[in-house]
């Protein structure tokens, strides 16, 4: 069994990541999930998808800011959680990496973006996980 995080701040968010991680795991394969909302309050969600080549494989944000896109939603994101697995298989809360960060600030840099800090779970804003980003209007 693996042990569920309780769900401060986005309950949610936290629950649809941790559904779909405990649904799709496969150790090294498909470690990290990801739910995010939109600000018309639709939720998508995205699973990593590990590669033979670290390049080749994909992070579970894109995968779910390309779930938006798919379904004809404007990447406007409100909220972002991503959890992985540990190892005592205990669910954590994750930071996007930091390409992910770059993309997730690119279209909604003032998202607010779930980490663990420390032993809390707490919310930044996009923008801030990158100080000194280069703009870009889009």
């Amino acid at each position: 069994m693996i042990l569920r995080l309780q769900a401060p701040g986005d309950p949610e968010l936290f629950e649809r990541a941790q559904d779909l991680l405990e649904k799709v795991y496969v150790q090294g394969r498909h470690e990290v999930a990801t739910a995010l909302r939109t600000r018309d309050g639709s939720v998508h969600t995205g699973v990593h998808v590990e590669g033979s080549c670290r390049r080749s494989s994909i992070c579970a944000e894109g995968v779910a800011m390309g779930a938006v896109l798919a379904a004809g939603g404007v990447l406007d994101i409100e909220a972002v959680v991503s959890v992985q697995i540990k190892p005592a298989d205990r669910f954590r809360v994750i930071a996007p990496c930091g390409v992910c960060r770059e993309l997730i600030s690119d279209y909604s840099p003032d998202a607010r973006v779930w980490v663990t800090a420390s032993e809390d779970i707490v919310e930044y804003e996009a923008l801030d996980l990158l100080p000194e980003k280069s703009r870009r209007v889009w």
